[in-house]
């Protein structure tokens, strides 16, 4: 007669070192602590992002504020029956660094100007660093807007 052997899971290993194959303790902290690091550099780059992301807004809408002054300072041109504003580069350079000195937040004029006489196009720009200093997001980024306005008589 033969003997039958029945297989154990594991096989010779399992009888060998069964003292190793049941003891699993510290065998998730490195994994915890690698995924919670993990986890809290993903939300601080989220956080960058969406900072730079409001001060991307924010100098739009100042961009758009001395655009929107730029386009205030015309001179009507009478042309026989025909009356239009007409826009200076000049006027709208003094228009914009008016607004922009009172709104602030760090934005500088780049360029002001008419591009057919009738627009205002403002480009302003802005310095933008991280809430906190990392080496996962650059330590300042030059950020830059254009707003454009239209002068019109009806």
């Amino acid at each position: 007669m033969s003997a039958v052997r029945a297989r154990v899971p594991g096989g010779e290993r399992g009888r060998r070192h069964p003292r190793l194959l049941d003891d699993d303790r510290g065998s998730t902290m490195p994994l915890i602590l690698g995924y919670l690091v993990l986890a809290i550099a993903v939300i601080y780059v989220c956080v960058c992002a969406t900072d730079l992301y409001v001060a991307q807004k924010r100098l739009d809408s100042v961009a758009d504020a001395a655009a929107l002054a730029g386009a205030d300072g015309f001179r009507l041109q009478v042309e026989g029956e025909a009356i239009r504003a007409e826009l200076d580069d000049g006027e709208i350079a003094d228009q914009a660094n008016a607004v922009i000195g009172i709104v602030g937040d760090g934005a500088e004029l780049v360029s002001a100007g008419s591009p057919d006489g009738r627009s205002a196009r403002v480009t302003v720009r802005a310095a933008w660093s991280p809430p906190l200093l990392s080496e996962l997001v650059p330590s300042m980024v030059m950020i830059q807007s254009t707003g454009t306005s239209r002068t019109a008589l009806e």
